[in-house]
């Protein structure tokens, strides 16, 4: 019965680790994702001042427009860049939690297995003292005071 406990806590314990690297590897990517988003939220706000008006002669009308244009439409970018940071960043908060609730769980099961070792010495260790002294033959001759020399194990 030990053997089979013994077994199935091995099993666990592989499985849990296994989940455990599993929301490590996804939380790194959310991370990385966060820090994509960031990145092109910062490249987007460049652009959208490299656009910004400038004081230009009237006859340059047209190339004022495009540039208001340009620029609104970055703007939107800029704003839509804000919102995918934003989830971007909740996804790697979940992530986070997660990869918390995986070592928690590992670190049961981890406690689990060292009671089962801890439970499996001193069981053997209760054997050893029960067993009957090894120099002990019975009735040859030693007498009983050879069985009282006997000395429990340090």
């Amino acid at each position: 019965m030990a053997d089979r406990q013994q077994a199935m806590l091995n099993r666990l314990h592989r499985v849990r680790t296994l989940q455990l690297n599993l929301t490590r590897a996804e939380e790194a990517r959310a991370q990385e994702r966060v820090s994509t988003e960031q990145s092109l939220s910062q490249r987007i706000a460049q652009l959208v001042e490299a656009v910004s008006p400038v004081a230009a002669p009237p006859t340059a009308a047209a190339g004022l427009m495009a540039r208001a244009h340009f620029r609104g439409r970055l703007l939107e970018s800029a704003d839509a860049a804000t919102a995918r940071v934003a989830a971007a960043e909740q996804r790697a908060a979940q992530a986070a939690e997660q990869t918390r609730e995986a070592k928690r769980d590992q670190t049961a099961v981890e406690k689990l297995l060292e009671r089962a070792r801890v439970a499996a010495i001193r069981a053997e260790m209760r054997a050893l003292e029960d067993m009957p002294a090894a120099g002990s033959r019975g009735g040859l001759g030693r007498g009983p005071d050879r069985d009282h020399n006997r000395h429990d194990p340090c």
